[in-house]
Protein backbone atom coordinates (compact mmCIF):
# COMPACT_ATOMS: atom_id res chain seq x y z
CA UNK A 1 0.00 0.00 0.00
CA UNK A 2 1.41 3.50 -1.07
CA UNK A 3 1.93 6.06 1.61
CA UNK A 4 1.36 9.65 1.49
CA UNK A 5 3.08 11.71 3.25
CA UNK A 6 0.56 14.87 4.32
CA UNK A 7 0.75 18.54 5.20
CA UNK A 8 -1.71 19.70 7.66
CA UNK A 9 -2.65 23.51 7.96
CA UNK A 10 -5.46 24.84 10.38
CA UNK A 11 -5.54 27.23 12.87
CA UNK A 12 -6.78 24.86 15.52
CA UNK A 13 -3.77 22.47 17.12
CA UNK A 14 -6.04 20.63 18.85
CA UNK A 15 -7.80 19.82 15.12
CA UNK A 16 -4.73 19.52 14.04
CA UNK A 17 -3.20 16.71 16.53
CA UNK A 18 -6.72 15.29 16.55
CA UNK A 19 -6.44 15.01 12.44
CA UNK A 20 -2.92 13.15 12.87
CA UNK A 21 -4.58 10.54 15.29
CA UNK A 22 -7.37 10.01 12.64
CA UNK A 23 -5.93 9.28 9.43
CA UNK A 24 -5.22 5.84 8.98
CA UNK A 25 -1.32 4.53 8.19
CA UNK A 26 -1.03 5.21 4.81
CA UNK A 27 -1.63 8.76 5.04
CA UNK A 28 1.45 9.70 7.19
CA UNK A 29 1.19 13.57 8.77
CA UNK A 30 4.63 14.66 8.15
CA UNK A 31 4.31 18.44 9.67
CA UNK A 32 1.09 20.80 10.52
CA UNK A 33 1.21 24.62 11.20
CA UNK A 34 -1.42 27.04 11.62
CA UNK A 35 -0.81 28.86 8.55
CA UNK A 36 0.79 28.89 5.05
CA UNK A 37 3.70 30.81 5.73
CA UNK A 38 4.23 28.65 9.38
CA UNK A 39 3.89 25.47 7.10
CA UNK A 40 6.69 26.98 4.35
CA UNK A 41 8.84 27.48 7.92
CA UNK A 42 8.17 24.41 9.39
CA UNK A 43 9.58 22.36 6.20
CA UNK A 44 12.86 24.63 5.63
CA UNK A 45 13.40 24.35 9.24
CA UNK A 46 16.19 21.72 9.97
CA UNK A 47 14.84 18.79 12.06
CA UNK A 48 17.05 18.60 15.55
CA UNK A 49 18.51 14.96 15.67
CA UNK A 50 17.51 14.01 12.38
CA UNK A 51 20.48 12.27 11.00
CA UNK A 52 18.29 10.62 8.02
CA UNK A 53 16.66 14.08 7.05
CA UNK A 54 13.89 12.36 6.18
CA UNK A 55 11.47 15.12 7.00
CA UNK A 56 10.18 15.74 3.09
CA UNK A 57 10.80 19.36 1.38
CA UNK A 58 7.75 20.96 -0.58
CA UNK A 59 8.05 18.25 -3.04
CA UNK A 60 8.00 15.61 -0.93
CA UNK A 61 4.51 16.69 -0.04
CA UNK A 62 1.33 14.41 -1.50
CA UNK A 63 -1.27 15.80 0.16
CA UNK A 64 -1.73 18.93 1.86
CA UNK A 65 -5.43 19.40 3.86
CA UNK A 66 -6.00 23.01 4.62
CA UNK A 67 -8.29 25.61 6.14
CA UNK A 68 -8.72 29.33 5.76
CA UNK A 69 -11.35 31.18 8.03
CA UNK A 70 -10.88 34.35 6.31
CA UNK A 71 -12.96 33.66 3.00
CA UNK A 72 -11.21 36.83 1.44
CA UNK A 73 -7.74 34.94 1.77
CA UNK A 74 -8.68 31.94 0.14
CA UNK A 75 -7.45 32.64 -3.15
CA UNK A 76 -4.19 34.30 -1.98
CA UNK A 77 -3.82 30.53 0.31
CA UNK A 78 -4.96 28.33 -2.48
CA UNK A 79 -2.09 30.21 -4.80
CA UNK A 80 0.86 29.97 -1.99
CA UNK A 81 -0.40 26.54 -1.79
CA UNK A 82 0.33 25.46 -5.85
CA UNK A 83 3.66 27.37 -5.74
CA UNK A 84 5.06 25.69 -2.40
CA UNK A 85 3.61 21.98 -3.45
CA UNK A 86 3.15 21.80 -7.43
CA UNK A 87 2.98 18.05 -7.14
CA UNK A 88 0.74 18.15 -4.00
CA UNK A 89 -3.04 17.21 -3.75
CA UNK A 90 -5.01 20.21 -2.41
CA UNK A 91 -7.76 19.67 -0.19
CA UNK A 92 -9.51 22.36 1.65
CA UNK A 93 -11.29 21.08 5.00
CA UNK A 94 -12.78 23.60 6.44
CA UNK A 95 -16.10 24.51 8.83
CA UNK A 96 -19.27 24.38 6.37
CA UNK A 97 -19.29 26.06 3.36
CA UNK A 98 -21.17 28.57 1.05
CA UNK A 99 -21.13 28.91 -2.94
CA UNK A 100 -18.46 31.94 -3.26
CA UNK A 101 -15.97 30.34 -1.58
CA UNK A 102 -17.01 26.84 -3.44
CA UNK A 103 -16.68 28.66 -6.42
CA UNK A 104 -12.96 29.96 -5.67
CA UNK A 105 -12.15 26.32 -4.71
CA UNK A 106 -13.50 25.31 -8.47
CA UNK A 107 -11.84 28.09 -10.07
CA UNK A 108 -8.77 27.74 -8.30
CA UNK A 109 -8.07 24.18 -9.08
CA UNK A 110 -8.92 22.63 -5.60
CA UNK A 111 -9.10 18.84 -6.24
CA UNK A 112 -11.18 18.68 -3.08
CA UNK A 113 -13.42 20.82 -0.73
CA UNK A 114 -14.84 18.79 2.20
CA UNK A 115 -16.03 19.97 5.55
CA UNK A 116 -15.07 18.83 9.14
CA UNK A 117 -18.79 17.59 10.09
CA UNK A 118 -18.30 14.49 8.08
CA UNK A 119 -17.87 11.23 9.97
CA UNK A 120 -13.99 9.83 9.88
CA UNK A 121 -14.88 7.19 7.66
CA UNK A 122 -16.42 9.78 5.35
CA UNK A 123 -13.65 11.77 5.19
CA UNK A 124 -10.74 8.95 4.42
CA UNK A 125 -13.09 7.57 1.70
CA UNK A 126 -13.02 10.97 0.07
CA UNK A 127 -9.34 11.59 0.64
CA UNK A 128 -8.55 8.09 -0.97
CA UNK A 129 -10.59 9.41 -4.45
CA UNK A 130 -8.35 12.32 -4.33
CA UNK A 131 -5.36 10.60 -4.16
CA UNK A 132 -6.46 8.60 -7.25
CA UNK A 133 -7.10 11.53 -9.28
CA UNK A 134 -10.93 12.33 -8.70
CA UNK A 135 -12.16 15.27 -7.98
CA UNK A 136 -14.36 15.56 -4.83
CA UNK A 137 -16.72 18.38 -3.73
CA UNK A 138 -20.12 18.64 -1.72
CA UNK A 139 -23.09 16.09 -3.02
CA UNK A 140 -25.13 19.69 -3.49
CA UNK A 141 -22.87 21.20 -5.81
CA UNK A 142 -25.21 21.85 -8.26
CA UNK A 143 -27.84 23.51 -6.04
CA UNK A 144 -25.28 25.69 -4.23
CA UNK A 145 -23.86 27.36 -7.47
CA UNK A 146 -27.57 27.52 -9.27
CA UNK A 147 -28.22 29.59 -6.24
CA UNK A 148 -25.35 32.22 -7.48
CA UNK A 149 -26.39 33.28 -10.58
CA UNK A 150 -23.29 35.27 -11.00
CA UNK A 151 -22.38 36.98 -14.28
CA UNK A 152 -19.40 36.30 -16.09
CA UNK A 153 -18.72 32.87 -14.35
CA UNK A 154 -16.46 30.55 -16.43
CA UNK A 155 -16.57 30.35 -20.04
CA UNK A 156 -19.37 32.70 -19.65
CA UNK A 157 -21.26 33.18 -23.22
CA UNK A 158 -24.06 31.53 -25.53
CA UNK A 159 -25.96 28.88 -24.06
CA UNK A 160 -25.49 26.76 -27.18
CA UNK A 161 -22.18 27.30 -28.34
CA UNK A 162 -22.63 25.12 -31.01
CA UNK A 163 -22.79 22.10 -29.24
CA UNK A 164 -24.25 18.64 -30.59
CA UNK A 165 -26.87 16.73 -28.61
CA UNK A 166 -24.18 14.18 -27.39
CA UNK A 167 -22.13 17.00 -25.84
CA UNK A 168 -25.04 18.61 -24.12
CA UNK A 169 -25.76 15.49 -22.86
CA UNK A 170 -22.10 15.12 -21.17
CA UNK A 171 -22.31 18.48 -19.67
CA UNK A 172 -25.81 17.51 -17.98
CA UNK A 173 -23.52 14.32 -16.45
CA UNK A 174 -20.66 16.42 -15.92
CA UNK A 175 -23.07 18.51 -13.87
CA UNK A 176 -23.80 15.32 -11.60
CA UNK A 177 -20.69 14.57 -11.11
CA UNK A 178 -20.73 11.59 -13.22
CA UNK A 179 -17.22 10.02 -14.41
CA UNK A 180 -16.79 8.97 -18.14
CA UNK A 181 -17.36 5.09 -17.47
CA UNK A 182 -20.73 6.10 -15.97
CA UNK A 183 -21.71 8.37 -18.94
CA UNK A 184 -20.59 5.94 -21.47
CA UNK A 185 -22.77 3.44 -20.01
CA UNK A 186 -25.72 5.88 -19.25
CA UNK A 187 -25.35 6.84 -23.44
CA UNK A 188 -24.33 3.25 -24.35
CA UNK A 189 -20.86 4.22 -26.04
CA UNK A 190 -17.63 3.84 -25.25
CA UNK A 191 -15.37 5.77 -22.58
CA UNK A 192 -12.60 6.24 -25.78
CA UNK A 193 -16.13 8.21 -27.26
CA UNK A 194 -16.85 10.01 -24.24
CA UNK A 195 -13.10 11.65 -24.00
CA UNK A 196 -13.72 12.41 -27.90
CA UNK A 197 -16.76 14.35 -27.16
CA UNK A 198 -15.32 16.15 -24.24
CA UNK A 199 -12.68 17.34 -25.32
CA UNK A 200 -14.41 18.63 -28.13
CA UNK A 201 -17.02 20.50 -25.98
CA UNK A 202 -14.48 21.69 -23.52
CA UNK A 203 -12.99 23.64 -26.50
CA UNK A 204 -16.15 25.44 -27.65
CA UNK A 205 -16.91 26.57 -24.36
CA UNK A 206 -13.75 27.73 -23.63
CA UNK A 207 -13.08 25.69 -20.75
CA UNK A 208 -9.59 24.01 -19.20
CA UNK A 209 -11.20 20.88 -17.85
CA UNK A 210 -14.39 19.11 -16.93
CA UNK A 211 -15.04 21.18 -13.15
CA UNK A 212 -15.44 24.35 -15.47
CA UNK A 213 -17.31 22.76 -17.93
CA UNK A 214 -19.97 21.71 -15.02
CA UNK A 215 -19.90 25.43 -13.51
CA UNK A 216 -20.58 26.45 -17.22
CA UNK A 217 -23.32 24.47 -17.69
CA UNK A 218 -24.95 25.34 -14.59
CA UNK A 219 -24.71 29.36 -15.48
CA UNK A 220 -26.02 28.10 -18.69
CA UNK A 221 -29.33 26.68 -17.49
CA UNK A 222 -28.39 23.28 -18.69
CA UNK A 223 -29.54 21.16 -16.27
CA UNK A 224 -32.45 19.33 -17.72
CA UNK A 225 -32.29 16.25 -19.05
CA UNK A 226 -32.46 15.34 -22.40
CA UNK A 227 -33.27 12.05 -24.48
CA UNK A 228 -30.44 9.31 -24.82
CA UNK A 229 -30.90 9.25 -28.63
CA UNK A 230 -28.54 10.90 -30.64
CA UNK A 231 -25.27 10.60 -32.80
CA UNK A 232 -22.43 8.90 -31.13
Amino acid sequence: MATHDVLVIDPSTLFRQGLRQLLPQDFRVVSEARDVEAARAELSAPTPNDISGAKPSGRGIALVLFDVTDAGEFRAAASQLHNLFPEARLVYLTNGFDAPRLRMALEAGIDGYLTKDRSSNALIQSLHLVMLGEKVFPSDLALLLTQQNHAGGVGAGSPHKGLSMRETQILRALVKGESNKVIANGLHITEATVKVHLKSLLRKINCNNRTQAAIWALNNGLTEATPTAGAA
